[in-house]
């Protein structure tokens, strides 16, 4: 008797053994139900967006990939709702401070500044082929798939560019991407819609070897030490389209974990 007990509880364990395998061998950092352990009880899911939320605030520079263990995570979440809604609170924050900071002097010298790739133009697309920021930039690559104008728009930062020409503030683009792809950059700019900005700044050969950093900042010099522009703002996702002087009245900081450009 006391041997088909064991017999019955030794079958019991193995079964409970093997259903917790099955378990831990269906977790994945995209199932909140699933907590795998790291150190100090913190799960997977969690790390990967502490890591996310410290690169939004600039505690995490100068990454070239998306750590291994946090591709899934971050390829889910700028493929989802949550990366648009996010994007769609910072374009009503632009709303609110156009409505209420800029005492305009119908000079022509209202300047707006906005960033392209991530800004304008999403480049998720070409991350979704190449492992979501999981692989280090390949320049090459990336430009030949821009040349190719797919690009879509951020729908809310086009409704927002076209609101501030309304208001008769001119738009300047300043962006990180170098002179080679200037035309496929206007014509994936016009093909999504948008039109009328007054400049669009991009890396010539004497910026190649400047940080972007300084390069946007001796951009913004220009309009406003040569060319007398007040900066009522700055869009962008990258931080280097802030840092420096002069600075803006205000900035905007649009969501991007897939990469960081100094």
């Amino acid at each position: 008797m006391q041997m088909a007990i064991r017999n019955v509880l030794l079958l019991l364990a193995l079964v409970s053994l093997c259903n917790g395998l099955e378990i831990a061998d269906r977790w994945n950092i995209l199932n909140p139900e699933r907590r795998a352990p790291l150190l100090g009880g913190t799960s997977l899911k969690n790390y990967c967006e502490s890591w996310r939320m410290n690169v939004e605030l600039n505690n995490i520079r100068g990454f070239e990939v998306v750590p291994q263990e946090c591709i899934s995570y971050i390829g889910k979440y700028m493929t989802s709702t949550q990366y648009k809604t996010d994007s769609q609170r910072a374009i009503e924050q632009c709303h609110l401070h156009l409505t209420s900071c800029c005492t305009l002097k119908g000079d022509g010298k209202d300047a707006w500044i906005f960033d392209v790739d991530d800004t304008l133009l999403s480049t998720v697309p070409y991350f979704k082929i190449h492992s979501f920021g999981g692989e280090k930039l390949n320049v090459t690559s990336l430009e030949a798939w821009m040349r190719k104008t797919k690009a879509p728009a951020l729908e809310h930062t086009l409704k927002l560019f076209h609101e501030i020409r309304g208001e008769g503030i001119k738009i300047f683009l300043i962006s990180s991407r170098r002179e080679c792809v200037r035309d496929a950059t206007v014509d994936n700019l016009i093909k999504e819609g948008y039109h009328g900005w007054s400049g669009l700044t991009l890396r010539g050969l004497d910026d190649e070897y400047k940080g972007v950093r300084n390069y946007k900042a001796e951009a913004r010099r220009r309009l406003v030490e040569e060319e007398g522009y007040r900066i009522w703002g700055i869009v962008g996702d990258q931080w280097s389209s802030f840092d420096g002087g002069p600075a803006a009245e205000r900035t905007f900081k649009l969501p991007n974990s897939l990469y960081y450009v100094s």
